[in-house]
C-alpha cells in the first residue's frame, strides 16, 4: 500500500471545518473594525484618566495615539507572505536589543534602570521596551515554523518551540522583568493547541511546569520577586500585612477602585483622590485604577469589554483566515492580549 503523501499545513486543528460556510457567515462582522473601535476606545479612556492625574502627559499621549494609528495603518498593508518572510529578521533584531539593554557598559542615559530593571531604551521623547518587540517576533516565528512543519504530534517536535520561547524569556528574566516573561507561556500554549499539538503532550508539559514552579520560586526568583508574589496572594486572601510594604501599590490601587463606586467621580474629585493616594506609575502600569476612580464600575466594565472585543476580533480573524500562518498569528496575538489583561 502506497504511503500517504504529506500535506502542507493550511489550517490549525482548532479551526478545521471553518473553511467554507462559517467563514462566509463571519464576513460581515469585519473584526478589524471591531478591533479599531475597541483600541480607540481604550486609548481615549486612558487619555481622559491621565488628564485627571497627570494633565501634562495627556497631550503627549495624544501624539503617541496618532503615531500608533499611523503605524497600524502601515502594518495593515503588509501582506502575510511578507510578514512570514521577515519573521526571523524581526526576532534577530529583538534578541539583539534584549542583549543590548543587558550590556553593563551601555551608558545609563541610553538604558536607564527603572525599579532595578534594565528593560527600556531611552530615545529622548519616548522609551522603547525591547521585550514588546520580542513578543511579536516570537508569535511571527512560531507561526512561521508551525505553518511549515505542521502540527507537532510528538514531544520531540516541541524542541524548536521551546527554544524559541526559552531564548527571549531567559534574556527578559535577566533584566529582570518577570511579568513580561510570563506572557510568553500562555501565548505559546494557545498557538500549539491551535496548530494541533496533542493535548496529552501539552498537559504533560503543564504538569512538569507545575512541578518545576516551586523549585523555580526559591532557586530562580529574587527575594523582592517572591515578596511581590506573596503580597499579591495575601491581598487576594484579604491579608493586610503587606499594605505598608511591598504590597503598597496594590493596596493604593484597590482603594482608588473602591472610591470610584458605580458611576465614578468628577474630574476634580478623582484628581484629588489620585493625588492623596500617591499611586506610583498611575499613568501606565496603574492606569486601570485611575480609570476606575474616574469612571467607576461602568468605565471599568467598558475597559474589560473593549479588551474582550480585541480578543474576540483576533479569534474571528483566525477563523476567517485561509492559511495556517495567518490563523496562528491571530491566535497568538489574541492569547497575548488575554494574558496581558490577566497579569
Amino acid at each position: 500500500m502506497a504511503p500517504t503523501p504529506r500535506t502542507s499545513y493550511t489550517s490549525g486543528a482548532l479551526y478545521q471545518g471553518t473553511d467554507a460556510s462559517p467563514r462566509r457567515r463571519l464576513q460581515w462582522l469585519t473584526p478589524a473594525w471591531a478591533a479599531v473601535i475597541a483600541a480607540l476606545g481604550l486609548s481615549l479612556l486612558g487619555m481622559t484618566a491621565i488628564a485627571s492625574s497627570r494633565p501634562e502627559l495627556a497631550a503627549r499621549q495624544g501624539v503617541f495615539l496618532i503615531i500608533g494609528c499611523t503605524c497600524a495603518l502601515i502594518a495593515a498593508g503588509v501582506t502575510p507572505r511578507r510578514l512570514r518572510g521577515s519573521s526571523w529578521f524581526v526576532l534577530a533584531a529583538a534578541l539583539a536589543l534584549l542583549v543590548f539593554v543587558l550590556l553593563p557598559f551601555v551608558p545609563r542615559s541610553i538604558v536607564t534602570p527603572r525599579n532595578g530593571a534594565r528593560a527600556w531604551i531611552n530615545f529622548g521623547a519616548a522609551d522603547f521596551q525591547p521585550s514588546e518587540l520580542a513578543k511579536i517576533a516570537f508569535i511571527l516565528c512560531l507561526s512561521q515554523w508551525l505553518s511549515l512543519r505542521g502540527s507537532p504530534r510528538s514531544l520531540r517536535a516541541l524542541w524548536v518551540p521551546i527554544l524559541l520561547l526559552g531564548i527571549p524569556v531567559g534574556l527578559i528574566v535577566l533584566e529582570p522583568d518577570l511579568g513580561s516573561a510570563l506572557l510568553f507561556f500562555p501565548t505559546m500554549l494557545a498557538m500549539l493547541l491551535a496548530a494541533g499539538a496533542r493535548k496529552r503532550h501539552v498537559l504533560g508539559a503543564l504538569c512538569v511546569a507545575a512541578v518545576i514552579a516551586p523549585v523555580a520560586y526559591f532557586a530562580v526568583l529574587k527575594p523582592y520577586q517572591r515578596a511581590r508574589i506573596d503580597a499579591i496572594t495575601a491581598q487576594i486572601a484579604g491579608d493586610t500585612r503587606y499594605e505598608r510594604d511591598i504590597g503598597f501599590q496594590g493596596w493604593r490601587a484597590m482603594r482608588l477602585v473602591g472610591a470610584g463606586g458605580v458611576f465614578g467621580n468628577t474630574e476634580a474629585h478623582a484628581k484629588a483622590l489620585v493625588k492623596h493616594n500617591a499611586l506610583p506609575e498611575e499613568h501606565n502600569d496603574m492606569i486601570f485604577a485611575v480609570i476606575a476612580c474616574r469612571f467607576g464600575l461602568l468605565g471599568s466594565s467598558l475597559v474589560l469589554a473593549a479588551y474582550g472585543a480585541l480578543a474576540a476580533s483576533a479569534l474571528l480573524v483566525a477563523m476567517m483566515a485561509r492559511y495556517g500562518f495567518s490563523q496562528l498569528v491571530a491566535t497568538g496575538i489574541g492569547a497575548l492580549l488575554v494574558a496581558q489583561l490577566t497579569v
